[in-house]
Formats: structure tokens, sequence, C-alpha cells
């Protein structure tokens, strides 16, 4: 097989959980072929660079084999290469209190909600 519809393609490289989502993600223009936006039904051939938005981030994937049915992770792997810069990693501090220190007090709290950006006037008249 030299292409496959792009929507199948996603699909059973495991990229998209069902075809129908998949199908619904091409439409809303989050997929695009060699930088262009594309439709369901639109070809991809091997060489391909495919461009998919996951949770506001693009994947970049480029196109080493054509597969029309959903196989196992390891075999659908085969089948393109993962060009997607690796994201940087965001550590926020998380809050911690020290076991059995109890609940904070009304200066703690508003300590807490200054540090958060809420108004910690809430509630008072």
């Amino acid at each position: 097989m030299e292409t496959a519809r792009i929507d199948v393609w996603l699909w059973s490289v495991r990229q998209c959980k069902t075809r129908s989502l998949a199908t619904s993600e091409c439409k809303a223009g989050h997929v695009r072929i060699n930088d262009e936006p594309v439709k369901p039904a639109a070809k991809v051939r091997v060489g391909d660079v495919v461009r998919y938005r996951v949770e506001g981030f693009d994947r970049i994937l480029k196109v080493t084999g054509i597969i029309t049915k959903r196989t196992s992770a390891p075999l659908a792997r085969e089948n393109y290469e993962d060009l997607t810069p690796v994201r940087e990693k965001i550590y926020l501090p998380v809050m911690r209190r020290d076991p059995g220190s109890g609940r904070p007090t009304k200066k703690e709290r508003r300590e807490l909600d200054r540090l958060f950006g809420r108004n910690s006037n809430y509630g008072r008249r």
C-alpha cells in the first residue's frame, strides 16, 4: 500500500483512540500534513511529516510505513518516527504542613490567599 487516509492512519498507529475521534480532529484543523491543514480523507504517504495537536502541544511524526489496521503498540511504532521536541518539565512548589500541626490559623490562611492571588476579604463586611 502506498497511501492511506490520514484519519485511518492516525487511528491505526494509535495516536487517536477511535477513528471517529481522528476524523473530528482533522475536521477541527488539528492535523497537518507537510504544514498544510487537511481533511479526513487526505492521503498520507511514506516520507510525509504529520503534525497532530494533542492537549495544546504539537506531535510531529514522520511517516515510515503505511498501515490501515490497528495493531499492537510496538508494531504501530514502527510506522512512524517521532520528531517531537522534548517539552520542558515544569515543577510547581507544593504547600506542605508538618504532620500534626492542625488547621492553618487565620493569619496563615490570609498569607496563603495572598500567595495564590485570591481575595482574602471574601465574606468579610
